[in-house]
């Protein structure tokens, strides 16, 4: 086994998902772990060979790795010295992706990094990426209901919703959105693009300048591979889109489109 190490480093990314400072839930408290790691040892059952860390997500910057893996490092020898044989140290994951204007580190650059902290450590180095992998491999498709004008705002009303892709209701996160049918010389707007559950914060763009769609117009919003599907609900009663994979000129259904039965299959009425 390993023990997740909170290194107290900032990794500069959304609070919500911030995982390595102090004040986080996650982790041992770096100044804590050679007692926890003890306590470990005396357990019957218990072989403690590694050391992990997960600092956040959607890091964008080379120095918070760096930083936390050298303490890392510290810890590992520290550990060493007092008798515990550490094969493995887990980096986590966290590394970012571009959705509008970021410019994250190519992942040669952040394992060229890492090495240089890590690579005398004569352990077995475990990553887990996910967003820089799956990020930018997946869209949400959606179809456009109508436009709505008021005398402050123009509304694009959508049947995908908060529930579908919940990350620019939850973080306010950019999310490019772009017309299926591309065409010239359309006119444009600026609009709030929004989808028909009952919460003012469902919404997938605020104030975004783009040609004005016509309704039964399919939208691509894009990036939404990571923290799409899966942080997905049926809340408002509204059942979940399916997954399509897509290779060439082929697709394959890889999670069926949920109906009224899927929301209801769980559910009892008592006899009374």
């Amino acid at each position: 086994m390993a023990l997740r190490i909170n290194p107290d480093v900032d990794p500069k990314t959304h609070p919500y998902i911030s995982t390595g400072l102090k004040k986080s839930k996650f982790g041992i408290d770096i100044s804590l772990a050679m007692e926890e790691y003890r306590v470990a040892r005396e357990l019957s059952h218990i072989d403690v060979v590694g050391v992990h860390q997960h600092i956040g997500s959607q890091i964008t910057e080379i120095a918070p790795f760096v930083d936390s893996l050298a303490k890392m490092a510290g810890l590992i020898a520290e550990l060493r010295n007092h008798g515990f044989a550490i094969k493995y140290l887990d980096v986590g994951g966290g590394l970012g992706i571009t959705y509008k204007d970021e410019d994250p580190p190519v992942p040669r650059v952040f394992a060229e990094a890492l090495i240089a902290v890590i690579k005398d450590l004569g352990c077995t180095i475990v990553l887990e990426p996910g967003r820089v992998i799956v990020g930018n491999a997946g869209v949400l498709v959606t179809k456009v209901l109508y436009n709505k004008r008021t005398p402050t705002k123009h509304f694009i009303v959508v049947d995908a919703g908060m529930n579908d892709l919940v990350r620019p209701s939850l973080y306010g996160s950019f999310h490019s959105i772009l017309p299926a049918r591309r065409e010239k010389g359309r006119e444009t707007v600026v609009a709030d693009v929004v989808g028909p559950v009952c919460e003012s914060g469902d919404f997938l763009a605020k104030d975004r300048s783009m040609p004005v769609p016509e309704p039964e117009e399919l939208l691509v919003v894009m990036s939404a591979g990571a923290y799409g599907h899966t942080m997905s609900s049926n809340y408002n009663s509204r059942p979940r889109p399916p997954e399509i994979l897509v290779k060439g000129d082929r697709w394959f259904t890889i999670r069926e489109r949920e109906s009224y039965e899927d929301l209801i299959r769980g559910e009892r009425v008592p006899e009374l």
